[in-house]
């Protein structure tokens, strides 16, 4: 389809009894087949409605995102939590034929065996059954953002939302950012025991999905949902294993590092996101600043990320700028029909602004270079991979870091290489908290905060929760979407993390070396699984006991 700007796009609420009458009829086509020829023929019918679909329900969230007070897009919203299920498990009919297929040698040779094992994990984890759990499911998760996106925090007499509030929460002035921290988790204890019911439910539903499924908990279904393709929940107790034996004394001495920097007798909680006395580096500018400021960055960055943010800005493929009623956080997502990406967030002066430029722009960067393949299967990437693709362009971009941030780019770039290490403890501690929700189901809420007040003391043990009983009674993973959003969605950003430092290593040795691998593996995406994309662009698969020690040994020289 062409496409103008995003803001010009129609949209069209999909008809999912024509859907379901279409899928079945390519069902009905893939028997009558007989040969791979016609059955890949039919598959590519396939694509055409699916790709439409997912599309137009990208179209209705990112707008219901935009605007969460938006009657119209949030009821298409909720006409879609009530209907993916249902067209899930239709779609998951449908690729059981090609799973079973008579031809399916042809069809591994054409799609690829990351595919089909992509089917049979798929094949697992939907069934017709699940369907009004995973309606209720969708239903508590926009309950759970419309809490957060309904955040009103009185602050110098203006109603600031939680993303608004970032830069307070980051002030240089310590007495400032402790009063925003007051504020800021006061909403979230005054909200404890709705979040609470919430999670509760959530945990109690998807627990209630694994049984239905034939499992002892949510966790396999969980994992399959995950398309964890190649490793299993015994490769990432391994690699919480690593974290906490190799990675935390280290991150605990950059956390020292910080403190005598800071000038302080000792860290308190509120000083967990600062790293300079004088306040932590900003963009200098305007929003419009920064984007101009990607724009030459990639086009100078290479030929294929030129092409790449002319695409964007041409087509007007962000929306980044922070206020009222906007859903917090950020996220690229796709729109298949168009072959374009699309990236949301909520600038608000912090450096988390810059990163939207540089992490969401390498999953789109990512995705904009595959886009153009047919085969769609062979974009499926697993999250693991993407979260490689992102957080390794935050490193790539860093010559380039005096454009956003002027005379403090070393300032950034010291920031930005520690907080990439002590990101790696927190997201893995997040993975075992939901490992343990999972594992056992019937914990009560009080028991969920006790499990990550424990977790905190063996992963981040320099935290200080001094009066905030909130925090200190183990409330502090409540403002994370992800636990609630996105189950067991975590520990791959700790996995692709430790790709982006070995990325470091590398390019701080040749950085024209370490970017032709990394553009190989964009170009893979999902042709492997894996361990083998790791063979091919010549990293050390994190999950394999003993890399995380080389990568420490690595920094440490580097320190």
């Amino acid at each position: 389809m062409p496409l103008t700007t995003f803001s010009e796009l129609p949209y069209e609420r999909i008809d999912f009894d024509r859907v379901s009458k279409e899928l079945r009829t390519l069902c009905e086509k893939l028997d009558r087949a007989d040969s791979g020829e016609a059955q890949f023929a039919v598959h590519q019918q396939f694509y055409r409605i699916y790709n439409h679909v997912l599309t137009e329900q990208q179209i209705a969230m990112i707008r219901s995102d935009i605007d969460m007070s938006d009657a119209f897009y949030s009821a298409e919203q909720r006409f879609y939590d009530e209907n993916m299920p249902a067209f899930q498990n239709l779609v998951t009919m449908y690729r059981k034929k090609l799973y079973e297929s008579p031809f399916r040698p042809w069809l591994e040779e054409k799609i690829g065996k990351v595919a089909f094992r992509n089917i049979e994990l798929a094949m697992k984890s939907v069934d017709a059954k699940l369907i009004p759990l995973m309606q209720e499911e969708n239903r508590l998760q926009t309950e759970y953002n419309q809490l957060l996106a309904g955040a009103r925090i009185d602050w110098q007499g203006e109603g600031l939302n939680l993303s608004l509030m970032q830069p307070y929460l980051t002030a240089a002035d310590r007495a400032v950012r402790g009063e925003a921290w007051e504020k800021y988790s006061a909403f979230f204890a005054l909200h404890q025991e709705e979040l609470d019911d919430i999670y509760d439910r959530l945990v109690k539903n998807r627990t209630e999905q694994g049984r239905l499924m034939g499992y002892e908990n949510y966790l396999p279904l969980g994992y399959a949902r995950m398309n964890r393709n190649s490793y299993g929940r015994s490769d990432l107790m391994n690699f919480r294993l690593q974290v906490k034996r190799d990675l935390v004394p280290f991150a605990e001495k950059l956390h020292e590092r910080r403190r005598i920097r800071l000038g302080l007798s000792h860290l308190s909680y509120i000083d967990e996101e600062i790293y300079f006395p004088e306040g932590n580096p900003a963009p200098a500018g305007t929003p419009q600043d920064i984007l101009d400021a990607g724009l030459r960055m990639y086009r100078e960055l290479s030929p294929e990320t030129a092409e790449f943010m002319d695409f964007m800005c041409r087509h007007g493929l962000f929306d980044v700028l922070g206020r009222k009623n906007k859903k917090t956080g950020g996220y690229m997502t796709t729109l298949p029909d168009y072959h374009a990406p699309f990236i949301f967030a909520n600038f608000n002066g912090t450096s988390g602004d810059a990163e939207v430029i540089t992490h969401e722009c390498g999953h789109a960067f990512q995705g904009y270079l595959t886009y153009p393949d047919p085969i769609i299967e062979h974009n499926d990437i697993t999250a693991e991979t993407a979260e490689t693709h992102s957080m390794a362009m935050e490193f790539f971009t860093e010559p380039w870091m005096n454009l956003l941030f002027g005379s403090r780019a070393n300032d950034y770039m010291r920031m930005h290489f520690e907080s990439s290490v002590l990101f790696i403890p927190y997201g893995t501690m997040v993975d075992e908290f939901q490992d343990i929700c999972y594992a056992n189901p019937d914990l009560t809420p009080k028991a969920r905060h006790g499990v990550w007040r424990d977790l905190e003391r063996q992963y981040k043990p320099h935290l200080d929760y001094t009066g905030n009983p909130y925090y200190e009674n183990g409330g502090f993973w409540q403002r994370k979407h992800h636990i609630y959003d996105c189950p067991l969605y975590y520990i791959e950003y700790c996995i692709a993390g430790t790709n982006a430092l070995q990325y470091k290593i590398r390019m701080d040795q040749d950085y024209r070396a370490a970017w032709e691998s990394y553009l190989k593996l964009c170009r893979l995406s999902a042709k492997d699984f894996f361990d083998g994309l790791m063979k091919e662009a010549g990293l050390v698969n994190p999950l394999e006991d003993g890399c995380l020690r080389y990568v420490v040994s690595k920094l440490e020289s580097r320190l």
